[in-house]
């Protein structure tokens, strides 16, 4: 379904070229990208601001210490192997098991460690990274996640995407792994968007592949009945990265862990539109009456209720039809 220009101004849908422009370009300094760039950096940044994230287990960086990736992971029976630098999930290993000496994928896929340490090599020689650029192997520990959460994913961790303007919440959506993203909770894969309702936590709308859907393509779990626990922290973790970070626009990627709670898993100073596609309303006009109480709130807790209450439910127009 073709949308008119106006209807989507209508609608107050952010465009890319004033993301760009107005909103990236005029809050967002260049210097401070690498502190979301680089996974490795936003983690100890984060640690540093007292902000939860997954376990470090440790870093390979050079060619010559892929060799011990084996001593290295020791015992560890779950871990995820991922680039410091890559991007839109690419180069990830999720490892949730251990069998007579060989990994298991979620996919039930088993791997050597050999297999392990050539995609290791592979992630160091930029395989995977921005632009190509060498690279550092992180490996994390593996969040076990919300068991609330597991009947919306499939072989996956699904993540919340809190955009963040001028260190407001301003929209929010869950993205749930299906078979078609390969485990992955990357939206241009085939996962499914599930918009959230910023007062309280709960689903508005769920988008896959740009139609809207009911339930989860796999498991078919209803969307209807979701409501994300730890609601309120989550919103204060990613209103605090605006202090934390400098930048004035960043999408705020939440995993929630079943001991630990809402993790912060990265950041990222471009955070793409199809969010607006998951909520069914548009940004350009949240990011307008933010810009008109900016200054008035100065703590993260301030912000965050103001968001809650005037951008909960704020639905502007349905954009697909159900």
């Amino acid at each position: 379904m073709l949308i008119s220009p106006r209807r989507l101004k209508q609608l107050g849908m952010l465009g890319m070229n004033r993301r760009n422009v107005e909103v990236i370009g005029r809050w967002n300094e260049r210097k401070l990208y690498p502190l979301v760039d680089d996974k490795l950096k936003t983690k100890l940044l984060a640690e540093d601001y007292g902000m939860a994230v997954p376990k470090l287990i440790g870093t390979i960086s050079h060619q010559f210490e892929v060799k011990n990736l084996r001593k290295r992971l020791g015992l560890t029976r779950q871990f995820v192997i991922k680039p410091a630098q890559g991007s839109g999930g690419k180069g990830i290993l999720v490892v949730v098991s251990r069998d007579k000496g060989r990994y298991i994928k979620p996919s039930g896929v088993d791997l050597s460690i050999r297999d392990a340490e050539r995609h290791v090599s592979n992630i160091l020689s930029g395989l995977y990274s921005l632009g190509g650029r060498l690279d550092v192997a992180m490996v994390e520990a593996l969040v076990n996640f919300d068991d609330h959460l597991s009947r919306y994913s499939y072989e996956g961790v699904p993540d919340i995407r809190v955009v963040v303007y001028r260190g407001y919440p301003v929209m929010a959506m869950m993205r749930c792994s299906t078979h078609d993203s390969d485990g992955k909770a990357n939206l241009h894969q085939g996962a499914v968007g599930v918009g959230i309702d910023l007062a309280e936590g709960q689903s508005l709308f769920a988008v896959q592949k740009g139609k809207l859907v009911a339930q989860h393509p796999d498991t078919q779990q209803s969307f209807e009945e979701l409501q994300v626990p730890h609601w309120a922290e989550i919103l204060r973790l990613g209103a605090g990265c605006y202090e934390m970070t400098g930048l004035g626009y960043l999408g705020v990627d939440v995993v929630i862990d079943r001991e630990r709670g809402p993790l912060i898993l990265e950041l990222n100073a471009r955070p793409g539109l199809a969010i607006q596609i998951a909520n069914q309303s548009g940004l350009a006009s949240r990011l307008d009456q933010v810009d008109r109480v900016a200054g008035l709130h100065n703590s993260v807790d301030g912000r965050v209720d103001y968001a809650r209450e005037v951008f909960g439910r704020g639905l502007q127009g349905q954009l697909l039809p159900a």
